[in-house]
């Protein structure tokens, strides 16, 4: 499917001609090492790019327009090397488009306690200058991400690098198309929202098709292509036939691969990223997609069931942010199903009737074929599997009415205390933080969904940075979470973004 681009990120550092010439060429350099450090760090998912110090109104808007204009460019990076008077700045960021960051550091980690003297002062003084342009940016109301500490520090280098996922689903979020087969689930409040103020807000375009449309393109899938993908199947995961004729149950998995073509090919035509169905609209389809949609997310679409559209655009979102994370543990579309409430073990069961992206696999990935009470079709075949263990972040974007509210749940992900032989889909166990108990009624309280985005390896804090760039409420529960705490943030927050 598509990708995201060949991104870069601008480095772009502040000062003034007041000090003079020599003060200016050191600035540069200063500027230099710390873009060559950063970027030789090798932790950096994009490359940095330093531009020529900024000493005027000019040349500080010509650079935030020329960001604007690069296609290929995400962010600036700002740091005020020496005193910068924030005025000048004002026009060039009131034209800025893209994503912010000021990083508030310094050349040099230690005060030269035995040389110091006012020359130096003068020419590294990132605490005075940082300040004057970090009150411009907050008076002109500009949300920006504030990374603080030295630029060697390896915790500044990831704090850079996480910013640095967050601004690429801020630009590809406006690209991101959603294809609905079929409507919301009847009577279901949750998927439901306003799409208009959804491509107003995140960008995202939400189109509708009948079943029968893709059912047409299904239909049109080669033999040679279906029995060729049946094959990768066989030879890729573990086949569970538990009694059924393996004639017959590879007619149900070569289905599934039909399914799969057609669908891919419909999403590639349309330059879709993101799909939803319903088990209750399936048209000419002889299954509910099932290992076909499971296989689809593995290569970076987003989906949602029963129509649910944000959900999809979510868990696309979330997997662009992801893309080239080095042993990355997985992004998937989830479902709250039932708890455990043995004292000590509390946790909830997550999964789907089929769809479960096996990105977030550990162990043997298997093919089952079982009946499925839904949607009145023949036998789907699914992906079966248990998740990875560790800490991850469940997201469920809701629509209030009068706005948009993303919920960020940080859990624990467990394995379960024994094996479900009876079970013939995918599941993930995890404890909320800070418990079950109060994990669970938070999550009520700020009314979040039964789907969730789910991934192990984005953070709380990037989701928040999105959410905050996006001018939409965010509601963090995580182990500094109470409830007497979160309703009040919700209150304060009915006020605020009302």
């Amino acid at each position: 499917m598509k990708g995201t681009r060949n991104y870069k990120f601008w480095f772009a550092t502040g000062s003034q001609d007041l000090y003079g010439d020599d003060c200016l060429r050191k600035v540069a350099e200063h500027s230099q090492k710390i873009v060559e450090a950063l970027n030789g760090t090798g932790k950096l998912p994009f490359e940095i790019v330093l531009k020529p110090t900024l000493i005027d109104q000019a040349s500080i808007r010509k650079t935030f327009n020329d960001a604007n204009n690069d296609p290929e460019c995400a962010g600036v990076i700002t740091w005020m090397h020496t005193f910068s008077p924030a005025k000048m700045w004002i026009i060039g960021l009131q034209e800025y488009k893209k994503p912010l960051c000021h990083l508030h550091t310094q050349f040099n980690e230690e005060i030269p306690y035995d040389t110091i003297d006012m020359d130096f002062m003068n020419e590294n003084q990132s605490a005075h200058g940082d300040r004057e342009y970090g009150h411009i940016v907050s008076r002109m109301g500009i949300e920006r991400k504030i990374i603080v500490g030295h630029w060697s520090d390896p915790k500044v280098v990831d704090d850079i690098a996480g910013w640095m996922r967050t601004a690429i689903g801020l630009m590809e979020s406006s690209h991101i198309r959603v294809c609905r087969i079929g409507d919301n689930m009847n009577n279901v409040a949750v998927t439901e929202g306003d799409k208009v103020e959804a491509q107003i807000k995140f960008g995202w375009e939400i189109d509708h098709y009948n079943v029968n449309d893709v059912v047409e393109v299904v239909n049109a899938v080669s033999e040679g292509d279906v029995n060729a993908l049946t094959d990768e199947y066989y030879n890729k995961y573990e086949i569970l036939l538990e009694g059924r004729d393996p004639e017959e149950f590879r007619r149900h998995v070569a289905e599934q691969a039909r399914i799969e073509i057609g669908l891919e090919k419909f999403l590639v035509d349309g330059d879709y990223h993101a799909i939803v169905d319903h088990f209750g609209m399936l048209g000419g389809l002889k299954q509910l997609p099932g290992l076909a949609i499971q296989r689809l997310m593995e290569k970076g679409y987003g989906f949602g069931a029963e129509g649910d559209w944000k959900t999809a655009a979510l868990v696309r979102l979330m997997k662009i942010m992801t893309t080239g994370i080095k042993d990355a543990k997985g992004t998937s579309f989830l479902e709250d199903y039932t708890y455990n409430l043995v004292p000590g073990k509390e946790g909830i069961l997550e999964a789907h009737m089929l769809e479960v992206c096996p990105t977030i696999a550990e162990g043997p990935v298997s093919i089952k074929v079982q009946p499925l009470s839904m949607g009145n079709r023949e036998d789907p075949a699914r992906l079966v599997f248990t998740s990875k263990t560790g800490t991850g972040v469940a997201c469920s974007l809701v629509d209030l009415g009068n706005r948009f509210r993303l919920i960020i749940n940080v859990v624990d992900c467990k394995k379960v205390e024994k094996p479900m032989p009876k079970l013939p889909v995918a599941t993930a166990f995890w404890t909320p933080q800070p418990d079950l108990k109060t994990g669970a009624a938070a999550w009520i309280l700020a009314g979040g969904a039964h789907h969730t985005a789910f991934s192990y390896d984005l953070t709380a804090e990037q989701m928040v940075d999105w959410a905050d760039a996006m001018g939409i409420e965010s509601i963090v529960i995580d182990n500094d979470t109470t409830l007497r705490g979160l309703k009040n943030e919700l209150r304060w927050n009915s006020v605020v973004y009302r």
